[in-house]
């Protein structure tokens, strides 16, 4: 298994485990595909925030303006996908500062 994909099922097991720690999300994020929709499940607008708040914190990201639409927070997958462009490019600012 390379790193990417261990990255990858690592930062989808948090988003999960942020979703369950939401009081209001009706669904069990562990039975949930990673392409299902989150909105559909039972995640609110209120949720959604809550959600990015926490992954900002989890992850030490923030979401720029243009991440934060409906698709961004439509699954697991692509919310992942958000997070680990964030966190790349956090990275990339790092070496280049260093």
């Amino acid at each position: 298994m390379g790193a990417a994909l261990v990255a990858e099922i690592v930062v989808k097991a948090k988003i999960r485990t942020l979703l369950e720690r939401l009081g209001e999300f009706p669904a069990s994020p562990e039975a949930l595909r990673d392409d299902a929709d989150l909105h559909a499940a039972g995640l609110s607008s209120y949720g959604t925030v809550e959600l990015m708040v926490a992954i900002e914190e989890e992850f030490g990201v923030e979401f720029p303006d243009t991440l934060l639409t409906r698709a961004t927070f439509g699954s697991i997958e692509a919310v992942a996908a958000a997070v680990s462009s964030l966190v790349g490019a956090g990275a990339a600012a790092r070496e280049e500062a260093a």
